[in-house]
């Protein structure tokens, strides 16, 4: 059965305070939370993620999302939509493609530079219309030339800010 999981208010909170002082470990994974990966995705870029995971869940920084199986019922399933912006975006983007690029955004980031992309991801967690969201893209855009080099910038470009 795979479980996804997204951060909660706590989580976000942990990210940007590091008031509980986390494990390195506990702290990475809870980075790479997104409320897309499963759990055997997560173990695949972190050791020990069940038990890290678990112990995010017990201190309450990530949620359930859905749980899935190949015999999954409707009450084995979580949540089914996760908390939008807190304003609109522009009509110019249509809401389901603001937070579906948002959250790949996120997600791509966070594969290109695993930690480090934290403050980034933040600030396209954070963007709230396409006007932010697009100043996001670009900085992260200029950050991967900087870590990673033109090529994977470029691929990021391509897939995030062309058509925006």
């Amino acid at each position: 059965m795979a479980t996804t999981y997204t951060k909660t208010a706590d989580g976000q909170h942990e990210i940007e305070t590091r008031a509980r002082r986390l494990t390195p470990r506990a702290r990475s994974t809870l980075i790479l939370v997104d409320g897309k990966r499963t759990d055997a995705e997560l173990g695949k870029l972190v050791q020990q993620a069940e038990e890290t995971l678990q112990a995010l869940l017990e201190q309450g920084l990530i949620e359930v999302v859905a749980t899935s199986s190949s015999r999954s019922s409707p009450k084995d399933e979580g949540p089914a939509s996760i908390p939008g912006p807190a304003s609109a975006p522009s009509p110019a983007m249509a809401v389901v493609e603001f937070e579906s690029t948002r959250r790949d955004a996120v997600r791509a980031i966070n594969d290109l530079l695993g930690p480090e992309a934290e403050m980034l991801a933040l600030k396209i967690e954070r963007a709230t219309d396409e006007l932010q969201l697009r100043a996001a893209l670009e900085r992260a855009v200029a950050y991967i030339a900087n870590a990673r080099g033109g090529g994977a910038a470029t691929q990021f470009a391509a897939k995030f800010l062309i058509g925006q």
